[in-house]
């Protein structure tokens, strides 16, 4: 019974490392997975949501855990370029720290669509 129970437990463990895909830590170099904004399936990049130049200053660390600060999303290179080309990091950390906020965004949804649009380079 205690081989089914581990078994099991092991399962679920599995489970919840699933729904996470492209969220908190799991940053793999190189990710070939559709991408979070745009959609493509292109290697991907790890996009902290709260910047990690903000995580030292004092609002952050009061406001958020340790595991919130580290929160992110797996991105493409396009599409994480245009995050940051658009906005700096005290913006992205304040307005724009969940994916939702992100994609309602008029600037950063018209990026997502033009990227959304573009071939992979080989």
């Amino acid at each position: 019974m205690s081989a089914q129970t581990a078994a099991s437990s092991d399962e679920s463990s599995t489970a919840s490392s699933d729904q996470d895909v492209g969220v908190g830590h799991s940053r793999q170099r190189g990710l070939v997975a559709p991408c979070t904004c745009c959609d493509r399936t292109v290697p991907l990049t790890f996009h902290h949501l709260i910047p990690r130049k903000m995580h030292r200053r004092t609002f952050f660390r009061r406001r958020y855990n340790r595991a919130e600060l580290n929160k992110g999303i797996m991105v493409c290179r396009r599409c994480h370029q245009g995050i940051h080309r658009l906005y700096d990091e005290m913006t992205l950390a304040k307005h724009f720290n969940t994916l939702a906020q992100l994609q309602q965004d008029q600037a950063l949804a018209q990026h997502f669509s033009w990227v959304a649009r573009q071939r992979e380079r080989v």
